[in-house]
């Protein structure tokens, strides 16, 4: 490395944090990627694995509330939220009901789609050039629907993503359904299907992102707990681990779910709040779905993977609560039950809990941090962290080396809040 070599120091060793330390590396910069457990150790290693543009909508939009709140009256709803006292959630949850509306739904949606269609170019880029081996599949995606009801209600979703996102799907009736995933079970209403969807196994990607990186020349601490940043004004001249200083020139905060908790650190708590997910990961069943599957109404997904089967989902506001809820993974299990012929399969390899990094405009927080001179963040991304990664990380190293951003950085803005 040369003495004008930018210095970046990149702290999170998740899925996004991999992705920025990866392109900022490939920009010329010096990077060292900062990570207090190890790579992949968090939301990045068990969640259904899904690169989806489809998923361009985000959690807040008209008659939500409503039907959120018809959901928690049920028992063992896929939603949970553990009311105590807690301002940041009561705020979240405040910011996101001001968001349920058609105008502010569609603003949003057209900034996730930008990151999505981006990222899943950039992920088709990495797997074919080799870069990444994980069980890439680029089968589609099926929202399947157990009543017509749902099915007819879809439609509406259907029309929206059309004539405002050019993103139609397949409709498949039931018959249609079964002969295209035969997995499944007769009699249900029918689905959607996005053939432009992909999939892959996540902790594989994380462990195919550490190999790259260290192949890169990226130095990569682990175990390594991040203290404080060593400041002059509000530029930062080293980051303070338990290990040491770091001595840099830019810093990118990719904590995820995390970040909230370094208000001490960083002079401002970002309004990210937690928001847990379980899976379930078994061998694969001797009839095994070969198209990962949403079912839409139960809140569950079914991802197929190459070595293992995996039910994930639900979403549990419980703060920083860090037990393993059996009643959550029960919830996907009777779900899958009623969809599919082998809905589980001999061994469970891992029972499993994460933190997704919730914001209320569904929107993730990518830019420069108010307050310093060379801090940027990228956090933020709610349930599609790993679906946006790619172009996260490509966003960030635009910004940080003064390229022209392939994308509008605007609705991403941390100044937003």
């Amino acid at each position: 490395m040369t003495a004008s070599t930018p210095r970046v120091v990149v702290l999170g060793g998740g899925v996004v944090g991999c992705a920025c330390a990866y392109y900022l590396r490939q920009a010329g910069c010096s990077v060292t990627l900062v990570e207090k457990k190890t790579i992949g150790s968090g939301c990045s290693h068990a969640n259904c694995g899904y690169v989806s543009p489809s998923h361009v909508l985000p959690l807040a939009g008209p008659g939500v509330i409503g039907k959120t709140l018809w959901t928690l009256l049920q028992r063992d709803s896929p939603l949970k939220i553990r009311f105590r006292w807690d301002p940041a959630l009561w705020a979240w949850l405040f910011q996101f009901a001001r968001r349920c509306n058609r105008a502010d739904m569609l603003e949003a949606g057209r900034a996730l789609a930008a990151l999505l269609n981006w990222s899943r170019d950039l992920y088709g880029e990495l797997f074919r050039q080799g870069t990444l081996d994980a069980e890439w599949e680029e089968r589609g995606l099926l929202f399947v629907f157990r009543t017509a009801k749902e099915m007819e209600h879809y439609a509406h979703t259907d029309e929206l993503l059309r004539q405002s996102f050019d993103l139609p799907a397949i409709r498949l009736n039931g018959r249609e359904l079964v002969e295209r995933e035969p997995a499944l079970k007769p009699g249900l209403a029918g689905a959607w299907y996005y053939p432009r969807d992909a999939h892959l196994r996540p902790d594989k990607l994380m462990a195919s992102w550490r190999a790259a990186l260290l192949n890169l020349g990226v130095e990569i601490g682990e175990n390594t707990v991040f203290v404080g940043l060593d400041r002059a004004g509000q530029q930062v001249r080293a980051v303070v681990t338990d290990r040491g200083s770091i001595p840099t020139d830019q810093v990118v905060v990719a904590t995820g779910a995390w970040t909230p908790l370094l208000r001490e650190q960083l002079g401002v708590r970002l309004p990210i709040v937690p928001g847990k997910g379980y899976s379930i990961t078994m061998a694969r069943p001797s009839r095994c779905p070969v198209i990962p599957l949403i079912f839409e109404e139960d809140r569950v997904a079914v991802t197929p993977m190459q070595s293992g089967y995996r039910l994930g989902s639900t979403m549990e506001f419980a703060g920083y609560d860090d037990r393993l809820d059996r009643r959550r993974l029960e919830i996907l299990r009777r779900a899958a039950r009623f969809y599919l012929h082998e809905p589980q399969a001999e061994p469970v390899m891992e029972e499993w809990w994460g933190w997704r990094p919730m914001v209320a405009d569904g929107k993730p927080i990518l830019g420069a941090l108010g307050g310093f001179a060379n801090v940027h963040v990228a956090a933020g991304h709610s349930m599609l962290g790993l679906a946006m990664s790619t172009g996260t990380g490509k966003l960030i190293a635009e910004l940080l080396t003064g390229q022209t951003p392939s994308v509008d950085p605007t609705p991403y803005s941390p100044q937003r809040f």
